[in-house]
């Protein structure tokens, strides 16, 4: 009796000490241990995407692509299939299963004898545990901190959401977090189209997730997936039929379906930067948003052709320097060919090595080893760049251009063109394909819907494999003449008119102690005596808009600039009239875009609006009120009033005598060579000094597109100007984005005038003069019968005090960066 009473006090002694120890190693590790209310405010990181305005993908970022799927929405399989592989007592066990831990003890005492890795007995909350809120570090501790976690979570929340937390947030291999990710990359099916078989494979992923897909380790993960399948049908999950039919399913991963996407790297790289700079960079790479763009796909792929096309053009006319590299031997050219990388900016065309040259055409090797030819018409553009930097002669031959040895960038010809290369190969001599470079120029594009500042298209460069540097948002230039129809939109806006008279004559400006004179020249070099203001902007003549700016003020002209968003703060200096302040091309088209939507202010932007992970919208670019609009199913009635709110930043009929000056700028001027495209439209050029840089800012009545070219590190672009540079680029994509569009007018405004006179002289046009326009005139100001207006400067009607000013008083001299004199043409 002692003996059993000892035995028992001994006992309860142990039991006492046990209970006590466990309490010590509970309370120990549960000492700094996460706060499991994060889970409840778990978000998972989710991929944002961008879209183009049709709802075509245009990009997306994400740090883990993860696709979150709530509970309701995943399939009873796929959990089943977890549960099976992973823990098959998950909805009894309070988040520690002891049976599965006193069975993988006795389990392991056997691997450890055999020197093989223990199994774990971790449950699914176990594991939701350490994903969340602790690490992968193997030890003791950590295993124990996990077990107090499990405990705590299923007190707090149920099975259903532990569930769901963890198959979003499970890693799977293959670059595949959480299971409607995985399903997607390994089957390229949605998870309610997974068969058993599949759904048991991503079930046995857990164990190997980085080796079960790839196919030196395919019978281990048949195998492994197959006793998920048996666990499947001891659990009761399916049928013995359907697990037989199961396990003899082949697996096949079949590649994901490449999404339809729209190529605008330069427009997608702006909208990240715009994401990150208003919601933050975690936001975008893990915040799940859905981002709707403003780009027209149509109209991006013509603004990307026409600019990557003019570019090359204008570098053609630059000389041919060189070829990418040479090989040194022919031996093996195509192995040789096969290791080089194409530069950055070649993605549209090929590299090939020249293995002889003809009489008539150079003979290729492509990277494939077929062999085709460039014949002597595709080399004719090829003048080899001599040493005083300027083209040479055009060559005659081929030799004149290429050796046997280089490797160049090639273009496969169009279809007639490969038609007739193909009769003259049959003559022994290869063609097929055109000599390639990649352009040292560099330009910007943007089109831009001008009633609500909606950015359609933007092209910032040649290609954004060279850099993403935006040459149309982020690179500051000097618009040169595009700028002065500001200048004279301020002079009408103070009392003058189309007609009113300008001097052209030498001006001279004392720029002030140890300066030199200040002498603007027009292009031409020549003077043309009193002028009407319509051909001051129609020739884009420098002196009348330097004596004009004068006139009325470069005080009023920077307000006029700045009121229209092309700069924040322009220095009243007269050589700032000529465009000589640095600015952007999508500056420069939302001022555009003003005056033809006539006077009102719009905002640019890329970005209709912004959707978080739940759909609610969180940044819309319109923000106009509409009652009418919100939770309404529209079925084809009457559409809701929206009112107009925008700023009006100007008088809407001297905007609209501007507007109508820059017609004759395409129909009389600078931009003649887009009469073709046969409807109303108009627009400026621009050339800075020196001809460092070229511009075309255009528009129709519902479409204006800029266009700017130059190189980054600003040099002259020969004697190229806004008309020979930028004009052609402008050409190409008005008349792709305009093909099945109608021609309309633009809209006249009331309040005006509208006259008939002669644009030559500004007078009232006689009955039957040929090249009479209508040009508009606030009421009062149109010019009379008989009335001479070249005046003297007195102020007559017509002609505001100065408008023929000369003499110039000092001015301060230009300083700082972007100031020169501007405003070539």
């Amino acid at each position: 009796m002692r003996i059993i009473v000892g035995l028992l006090s001994t006992a309860v002694v142990l039991g006492i000490l046990a209970v006590a120890g466990v309490i010590g190693v509970v309370y120990h590790y549960s000492r700094g241990l996460p706060d499991i209310d994060q889970l409840a405010r778990y978000q998972p990181p989710t991929v944002t995407r961008v879209h183009a305005g049709d709802g075509r993908l245009l990009a997306e970022y994400a740090s883990e692509r993860r696709i979150f799927v709530p509970f309701e929405a995943l399939p009873r399989r796929v959990m089943r299939a977890f549960i099976s592989a992973e823990d098959q007592n998950f909805y009894e066990h309070p988040g520690i299963d002891f049976l599965a831990i006193a069975r993988a003890m006795v389990t392991n005492v056997r691997k450890v004898a055999n020197d093989e890795r223990p199994i774990g007995a971790s449950t699914i909350t176990q594991q939701v545990a350490r994903n969340f809120l602790l690490t992968n570090e193997v030890s003791i501790a950590r295993k124990i901190k996990e077990m107090i976690l499990a405990w705590r979570i299923e007190q707090v929340f149920d099975k259903d959401q532990i569930l769901e937390l963890y198959l979003n947030e499970i890693y799977l291999g293959n670059r595949s977090y959480g299971v409607a990710a995985a399903a997607l990359n390994y089957f390229n099916k949605p998870l309610d189209e997974l068969t058993i078989a599949e759904a048991a494979f991503l079930g046995a992923l857990p164990k190997a997730p980085d080796r079960y897909f790839r196919s030196n380790y395919r019978d281990q993960a048949v195998e492994r997936r197959n006793w998920v399948i048996g666990r499947m049908a001891e659990d009761g999950y399916i049928t013995p039929d359907e697990a037989r039919l199961a396990m003899a399913e082949p697996l096949e991963f079949r590649r994901r379906d490449e999404t339809e996407t729209v190529e605008a790297p330069y427009f997608a790289e702006e909208v990240r930067r715009e994401i990150v700079d208003r919601f933050g960079e975690e936001t975008l790479y893990e915040g799940g948003l859905s981002i709707r763009t403003t780009v027209d796909p149509v109209l991006q792929r013509h603004a990307t052709r026409a600019l990557r096309d003019g570019l090359v053009a204008f570098d053609r006319r630059s000389g041919w320097r060189g070829p990418v590299t040479r090989f040194e031997s022919l031996q093996d050219w195509q192995g040789q060919l096969a290791a080089l990388k194409a530069p950055a900016g070649a993605e549209e065309w090929r590299l090939a090595v020249v293995t002889e040259v003809g009489q008539q055409a150079a003979s290729i090797g492509l990277g494939d080893g077929s062999t085709a030819g460039i014949p002597m018409e595709e080399l004719r553009w090829a003048r080899p760049i001599q040493e005083s930097g300027r083209p040479g002669p055009e060559p005659k031959r081929p030799a004149d251009v290429l050796r046997p040895g280089d490797v160049v960038l090639v273009e496969p010809l169009a279809e007639e063109g490969a038609d007739e290369a193909g009769e003259e190969a049959r003559d022994g001599e290869p063609t097929g394909y055109a000599l390639r470079q990649i352009p040292e120029v560099q330009g910007g594009l943007v089109a831009m819907d001008p009633h609500t500042g909606r950015v359609l298209a933007m092209s910032g460069g040649f290609s954004a494999d060279i850099s993403q540097f935006n040459r149309a948002t982020q690179a500051l230039r000097q618009p040169g003449s595009s700028f002065k129809p500001f200048v004279y939109l301020t002079a009408l806006d103070n009392g003058y008119t189309p007609s009113s008279m300008v001097l052209d004559a030498p001006f001279v400006m004392d720029q002030g102690p140890g300066l030199p004179l200040w002498r603007p020249q027009n292009f031409s070099e020549e003077f043309y005596g009193p002028t009407p203001l319509r051909v001051g902007i129609e020739k884009s003549r420098n002196v009348m808009t330097v004596r004009l700016a004068q006139a009325v003020g470069m005080d009023k002209v920077a307000d006029t600039a700045e009121r229209f968003g092309i700069y924040d703060e322009l220095p009243e200096l007269l050589a700032m009239s000529l465009g000589a302040g640095e600015t952007t091309v999508l500056r420069m088209v939302t001022a555009y875009s003003m005056l033809v939507n006539g006077g009102k202010r719009i905002v640019p932007t890329l970005i209709d609006r912004v959707q978080d992970r739940s759909g609610e919208t969180i940044f819309r670019h319109d923000v106009r009120p509409c009652a009418g609009c919100a939770d309404v199913a529209w079925t084809g009635g009457e559409a809701p009033a929206v009112p107009d709110t925008r700023e009006q930043v100007g008088d809407p009929r001297t905007i609209y005598q501007t507007v109508n000056i820059l017609q004759g700028v395409v129909e009389r001027g600078t931009g003649r060579a887009l009469l073709s495209l046969g409807r109303p439209i108009g627009g400026k050029t621009g050339t800075s000094n020196d001809y460092v840089d070229a511009w075309w800012i255009g528009f129709t009545p519902d479409l204006v597109a800029g266009v700017f070219v130059g190189y980054d590190q600003p040099r002259p672009l020969g004697s190229a100007t806004g008309t020979t540079a930028a004009v052609p680029i402008f050409k190409q994509f008005m008349e792709a984005a305009l093909e099945d569009e109608p021609a309309i007018p633009f809209r006249v405004p009331p309040g005006l005038r509208l006259v008939r006179v002669d644009p030559g002289s500004g007078q009232l046009a006689e009955p039957g003069m040929k090249g009479a326009i209508w040009e508009a005139f606030l009421p009062g100001t149109e010019p009379r019968p008989g009335e001479d207006l070249v005046l003297d400067g007195s102020g007559a009607r017509g002609v505001p005090e100065g408008a023929i000013p000369t003499a110039a008083p000092a001015m301060p001299a230009p300083a700082g960066p972007g100031i020169g004199t501007g405003g070539l043409y």
